[in-house]
């Protein structure tokens, strides 16, 4: 009987990669996305990870995008302290921060026309900017990370008095254009929702859209400091 020699290359599967394994194998239920919007994205971790991962979000799928970025860095930031709690208490793995949104998907139209003024085409860093869109609380260490991948799907945006996601797909877009060199992804989520299509049109602008899959959109936004006569949008 033939017998395999496991001394170096065959190590154990880490702990935190089977606990994700067992999670979803036994679980009844599924993340936010589909299969096929997921793959937009792991395609990209496939070909970057291990890397720096900011979501805007903490779901169902968080387990899963901290293990296919397994050895990088994933951030999740969420806006109900709850649900960040029991998620730490049954995955204390996933590093996420609690953050407190403003402005509500009724304040959209009129924040769409603010975010054209000249403050907020501006390249700064978000956490300094003048510019009403741009989250300056946000924990620090998430202004000190140059991001390779941001996530937008969250906050809330389902109802006219929910928080919306104007302010992070502005911040996402401003932390791709402030970072030194080279390129960020970034991914909506919800894009068949109006504040969704129209700021990610707006904000990570069309030109830079490289796909969008059902109702995920995924841009890829090059750094704009070493060139500040750069459009904002090609």
């Amino acid at each position: 009987m033939r017998t395999t020699d496991c001394s170096s290359p065959c190590n154990k599967i880490p702990p935190s990669l089977a606990q994700t394994l067992i999670h979803y194998t036994t679980s009844t239920i599924t993340p936010q996305q589909t299969l096929k919007e997921i793959s937009v994205t792991s395609r990209v971790l496939e070909k970057k990870s291990p890397c720096n991962f900011l979501i805007f979000g903490l779901g169902h799928d968080s387990l899963m995008w901290h293990s296919l970025n397994y050895g990088g860095r994933t951030i999740f930031l969420e806006e109900d302290e709850a649900w960040i709690e029991q998620i730490k208490r049954r995955f204390p793995m996933l590093e996420s921060y609690h953050v407190t949104y403003d402005s509500k998907v009724n304040q959209a139209n009129d924040l769409i026309e603010v975010g054209k003024g000249p403050e907020c085409i501006a390249i700064s860093d978000p956490k300094y900017s003048m510019c009403q869109l741009a989250l300056k609380s946000l924990p620090s260490q998430v202004y000190e990370i140059k991001w390779d991948l941001i996530m937008v799907d969250a906050p809330t945006g389902y109802h006219e008095e929910a928080p919306g996601r104007m302010t992070a797909i502005y911040t996402a877009g401003m932390m791709a254009r402030n970072r030194e060199d080279g390129e960020t992804d970034v991914f909506v989520h919800d894009v068949n929702r109006v504040v969704e299509d129209k700021y990610s049109k707006e904000f990570l602008c069309e030109g830079y859209m490289k796909k969008q899959e059902a109702r995920l959109r995924h841009f890829t936004i090059p750094s704009h400091r070493n060139s500040l006569n750069k459009p904002f949008c090609p």
